[in-house]
């Protein structure tokens, strides 16, 4: 059974917004500080933004003011708000526990083209 597995990415125009979502084993979610995690082509991956178990939120500096992480305790979900998306934010993006991490999911492509 996969422990983490995302969804909604897609294709969306420069200034558009999607909203993207994580499905986490309770046995790891309930527990753990959590993070939006992304890889570009060509690029290393790297965190995007991390919540707390309390809901303490940190952001890279490339998204801050446009996206916001969330999670809901309750349904062992992540989500990720993305607003005034940009090319540079394409990527495909994966969801994981902030420290020590599991096994990668699949992630979900986000495509910000024209």
């Amino acid at each position: 059974q996969a422990q983490l597995v995302e969804s909604g990415g897609g294709l969306v125009q420069p200034g558009g917004s999607l909203r993207l979502s994580c499905a986490a084993s309770g046995s790891i979610f309930s527990i753990n500080a959590m993070g939006w995690y992304r890889q570009a082509p060509g690029k290393q991956r790297e965190l995007v933004a991390s919540i707390t178990v309390k809901g303490s939120t940190n952001y890279a500096d490339s998204v801050k003011g446009r996206f916001t992480i969330s999670r809901d305790n309750a349904k062992n979900t992540l989500n990720l708000q993305m607003n005034s998306l940009k090319p540079e934010d394409t990527a495909v993006y994966y969801c994981n526990v902030l420290l020590f991490l599991r096994a990668w999911g699949q992630g979900t492509q986000v495509t910000v083209s024209s």
